[in-house]
């Protein structure tokens, strides 16, 4: 069986946490899509860790963890990564990589800053870490995939020359730095080959013959549908696909494998980088007190360390986000953070040009949408530590209820606290 767990609005709901408690009952975690430009945290026995590139069930010995071939695979980051969880005392993980997983180099990290400083005020908010690059790259034929790495010699010298003029003009001519050197990028690529070399396979094929063999395979996508090129607030996106039915075409399996569909949905909104947010809080001060409250650490970027922006709960956004994940499940996340409110302010449908809608609008359309509120009462009190769904306040069941009647998808699991064990299932 396999089982895509992935984000329903902005990303940053929780998907970390899931992965890596689901891991449990798990043989297979597939990363399947996106780089180092988002983190996972994961609390556990072994401590606290934000994980960027690796599958968040990399903490169990009996699971084999796989970077599929959507992955944007920044080689030292991934050696320094898989480093750090020995470091910290974490059994080394079994790891496999797609031979047709595609190499973020080091001249996209310097061409995303390039262009984010070019841009300045009207940037995308990108975290540099060389995506938008990678994928124009991969998507122009110009990227180097893993298994060029183990072929010919002459063929990759003579792409890397190739790729090292295209690049070229660009560089000198409108960034107006210092060119490539087709030696040093080739230079690069080796030793970019011997760190890889051991976790190299076809993951397609692995993958294939575990559903064969009844094995249950986790899906793990980073972001959420609203960061999708294709459905999201584009072109404040990512540049690959965070929707669960990209989780099959970067595994090379058929989409019907795909069974459950476990959608993660935060209790509140939050979000990293530009781009509409309708149901964002203006008022600075109650934005902060939520951000302090919020998450395990408060409310900033896993990755960039950056204060995420706040809101209360999209009804609209979040229905949207599970209807084009396909969800069958959905795990809320972060109900104890909102404990310390009087009344909870619920966003159930966008003003726009003085129609209600309750329909996610494009971006234009969501351009000029304003909230429609309905409050709920607080329950004013801690609800961590509590494993009994019945045993939570009232007022905190009435508000869950609320928002999975929103959705229109049954709320399986709710989160009530950062750790593995912090779960209630309904």
């Amino acid at each position: 069986m396999v089982r895509a767990i992935v984000g329903a609005c902005w990303g940053d709901e929780g998907k970390g946490k899931i992965t890596d408690m689901l891991a449990e009952t798990s043989d297979i975690v597939v990363r399947f899509q996106g780089g180092s430009n988002a983190g996972h945290t994961i609390i556990n026995n072994y401590g606290r860790f934000a994980l960027h590139l690796l599958p968040s069930g990399v903490f169990y010995h009996h699971t084999t963890s796989i970077l599929a071939s959507g992955v944007a695979l920044n080689i030292p980051y991934f050696v320094k990564e898989l480093k750090s969880l020995t470091d910290a005392g974490v059994p080394k993980p079994k790891i496999l990589v797609s031979d047709r997983a595609q190499i973020l180099m080091p001249y996209h990290v310097a061409l995303d800053t390039y262009e984010e400083d070019r841009l300045a005020g009207r940037s995308f908010g990108s975290t540099r870490s060389g995506i938008a690059p990678f994928y124009s790259d991969k998507y122009s034929k110009i990227g180097f995939q893993v298994s060029e790495l183990f072929g010919s010699e002459a063929d990759l010298r003579e792409k890397t020359e190739r790729v090292c003029t295209i690049h070229n003009a660009v560089i000198e001519n409108l960034y107006h730095k210092e060119p490539l050197k087709p030696d040093e990028i080739y230079a690069t690529l080796m030793e970019y080959r011997d760190m890889i070399a051991p976790y190299v396979c076809d993951t397609s094929r692995f993958i294939n013959e575990a559903l064969k063999q009844g094995k249950n395979v986790l899906l793990e996508g980073q972001l959420g549908t609203l960061k999708d090129p294709d459905n999201g607030i584009y072109p404040m996106v990512t540049s690959s696909s965070p929707l669960a039915a990209y989780g099959a075409v970067s595994c090379g399996i058929a989409p019907y494998e795909i069974q459950d569909i476990t959608c993660v949905v935060k209790a509140y909104s939050s979000a990293v980088g530009a781009g509409e947010f309708v149901s964002e809080i203006h008022d600075e001060a109650k934005a902060d007190e939520l951000r302090h409250h919020g998450g395990d650490k408060g409310e900033y970027g896993a990755t960039t360390g950056r204060p995420r922006r706040v809101g209360w709960f999209d009804a609209v956004a979040s229905r949207y986000g599970c209807r084009v994940q396909g969800a069958t499940e959905v795990a809320l996340t972060v109900v104890d953070c909102l404990g310390y409110l009087d009344e909870i302010p619920m966003c159930v449908g966008y003003e726009i040009d003085g129609k209600v809608v309750r329909d996610f609008p494009n971006t234009s359309e969501l351009k000029k949408a304003k909230p429609v509120w309905k409050t709920f009462p607080g329950w004013k009190q801690d609800i961590r530590g509590i494993r009994n769904y019945d045993e939570l306040p009232e007022a905190c069941r009435t508000y869950i209820e609320a928002i999975e009647k929103e959705l229109e998808v049954p709320v399986k699991m709710v989160s009530n606290g950062p750790g593995r064990e912090d779960i209630i299932y309904r």
